[in-house]
């Protein structure tokens, strides 16, 4: 399977799609069980595809056609929120509303670190869910972002939280993104707001993380900022029911090039090809759609989650189309 394109929704059910023929060539029903599908991760190898479902995350063989999973990792007591695998695909990172960051090792399934972003108040019950984990591409650190506000980075290797940044005062941040390369990080809010930081090395006399520039991207809710493969764009989602698209200039100039319109609700996740050229997106119009990036284009429409659910919504997807 040289490209891997998986959708998740509200109706329960995982689709595996032929990207260019747009064909269901696989579901996993999960008959009878309850929990949407929140995030999904396909692993470095494109073997496994790990999906976040409500607390916990299943692990399934993405050749197979079975609907039964390897594994089920069950430690987190509320929505899993974020799914990533570490690069060697040996490892898994989760986050969750339940206000910690799990780190899981597929070869026992054991839970092997946790970091706790504070536990929710009773005054406060929501304040420290996290709303999404990325893992830096040194592997040796996470970057978080909470419902407080805040975005933290946490090292693998001295079980810390070493830096916060609070851009926005106590206003959830949704969303983060980092480059490819590590040069830079983006995130997003509840109100639509970007914020962009420069990363220095930690040998530097500069601040890890230099602000360089904020916009608005949104006047309503965002859900999701993703920077490029190639760094060269941000794709932001939106309760608008649009996608943006920005280039970025080398001093870090956000610029507006296109708005993706077609989903006639809230979009709620994307995912770049590798090389950059293609986005997918995922709504609450119960579809995911395939952008041409050149053209701004929809190139393909992914129909089949199920209409009749309340939110009939189609929350999360996946691509890998890289080298295995």
């Amino acid at each position: 399977m040289s490209v891997i394109l998986v959708t998740g929704s509200y109706d329960h059910e995982i689709r595996f799609w032929e990207a260019w023929s747009g064909i269901c060539s696989r579901t996993i029903a999960r008959s009878g069980e309850s929990g949407q599908v929140n995030r999904l991760a396909i692993s470095p190898d494109k073997r496994l595809l790990a999906a976040a479902i409500h607390k916990k995350v299943y692990i399934y063989e993405i050749t197979s056609t079975s609907s039964t999973p390897l594994t089920c990792l069950d430690a987190h007591t509320n929505n899993v929120t974020s799914v990533s695998f570490h690069s060697e695909g040996k490892w898994l990172v989760t986050g969750s509303e339940d206000g910690t960051i799990r780190i899981w090792d597929l070869r026992s399934t054991q839970v092997h670190r946790t970091y706790d972003n504070g536990a929710p108040g009773k005054y406060y019950p929501f304040f420290h869910d996290l709303n999404d984990v990325c893992v830096h591409p040194n592997q040796g650190e996470l970057i978080s972002c909470d419902q407080a506000g805040c975005i933290k980075q946490w090292d693998l290797s001295e079980n810390l939280c070493s830096h916060e940044l609070t851009p926005a005062g106590d206003v959830p941040i949704r969303s983060v993104s980092l480059a490819s390369d590590g040069s830079c990080l983006v995130a997003g809010n509840n109100k639509g707001k970007c914020y962009v930081w420069k990363i220095n090395e930690e040998k530097s006399d500069l601040p890890r993380y230099q602000a360089v520039t904020k916009f608005s991207a949104h006047k309503k809710y965002l859900t999701r900022v993703l920077l490029s493969p190639d760094v060269k764009y941000l794709a932001t989602c939106s309760a608008d029911t649009t996608v943006k698209i920005w280039s970025i200039s080398q001093n870090y100039e956000f610029r507006q090039e296109k708005i993706l319109q077609g989903h006639q609700r809230w979009v709620w996740d994307c995912a770049f090809s590798a090389d950059s050229a293609y986005l997918v997106t995922a709504s609450s119009d119960h579809t995911a759609r395939l952008w041409e990036m050149a053209s701004g284009e929809t190139v393909r429409q992914y129909n089949g989650h199920h209409k009749g659910e309340t939110p009939p919504a189609a929350v999360c997807c996946a691509l890998h189309d890289g080298a295995g």
